[in-house]
């Protein structure tokens, strides 16, 4: 569903990427892990033509990124922010709603709320939450709305920033079931970035490993323990010595 062909991107003498070769298939859950700054969020964006590549090929379903209509295009993706990104002056069921009120998806008022409350019961929330503001909600509430959003128009891929940052591990874990269930449930193609491995071990089917620009080990999440990798086996370990420099 998603090819990266040795995509490269620099800001300034900055390279960020420099040669990113990786295979998300149909249907499948991709976890891009790495330290800060080591391009994944870079990586999203250059997927979603948001940064266009210095270098390099991106395709998704077969189509090239770079010459996507691009309402059309953005039309098959859903995300969910790292801080949820949620609107605050809009009531939850409009910010579920929002590509469902506009725009290509626009649909009548009555359905898009109709649609907004099912999805909001879809993550948990009652149809009372639907009249309140982001701001009367907990912070597990907002990531369960952002989801909600994220999977309001059906999309057939969906993108997971960092999905249980600042959430306690209690709530952490319910999200990681929700998206589990909710990519299985849609047969949605999945890619996610993430440090927490309790999320990488909870939601993949498959795991990469960014760091110096270039995908340093890729395979399955039941490989990921015994990959042999030293990037791959100081990162999922916590390890401050190995072949990756902490900044100290």
């Amino acid at each position: 569903m998603i090819e990266l062909r040795d995509v490269h991107k620099s800001f300034g003498p900055k390279r960020v990427l420099q040669g990113v070769d990786l295979v998300v298939p149909k249907g499948e859950s991709m976890v891009i892990i790495g330290g800060s700054g080591t391009g994944k969020s870079v990586t999203l964006k250059c997927v979603l033509g948001l940064v266009k590549p210095d270098q390099g090929q991106i395709l998704v379903d077969g189509q090239n990124v770079e010459k996507a209509e691009r309402d059309e295009f953005l039309s098959h993706f859903g995300m969910l922010f790292q801080g949820g990104a949620l609107f605050d002056s809009l009531p939850v069921w409009q910010n579920v709603a929002f590509r469902l009120l506009r725009g290509r998806l626009k649909r009548p008022k009555p359905e898009a709320r109709e649609i907004a409350i099912e999805k909001l019961r879809r993550v948990g929330l009652k149809p009372d939450v639907a009249d309140l503001f982001p701001a009367e909600l907990s912070g597990g509430m907002q990531k369960r709305v952002g989801l909600a959003r994220a999977i309001a128009a059906d999309p057939q891929i969906i993108f997971f920033d960092e999905p249980t940052t600042g959430l306690d591990p209690i709530m952490a874990g319910v999200i990681n079931e929700l998206i589990r269930e909710i990519v299985v449930e849609m047969g949605a193609t999945a890619m996610t970035i993430t440090h927490d491995m309790t999320s990488v071990r909870a939601i993949a089917d498959k795991v990469a490993m960014l760091h110096d620009g270039v995908i340093k080990w890729t395979g399955p999440v039941a490989q990921m323990d015994n990959s042999g990798d030293p990037y791959l086996d100081q990162f999922i370990h916590g390890r401050a010595e190995g072949p990756i420099e902490a900044v100290r």
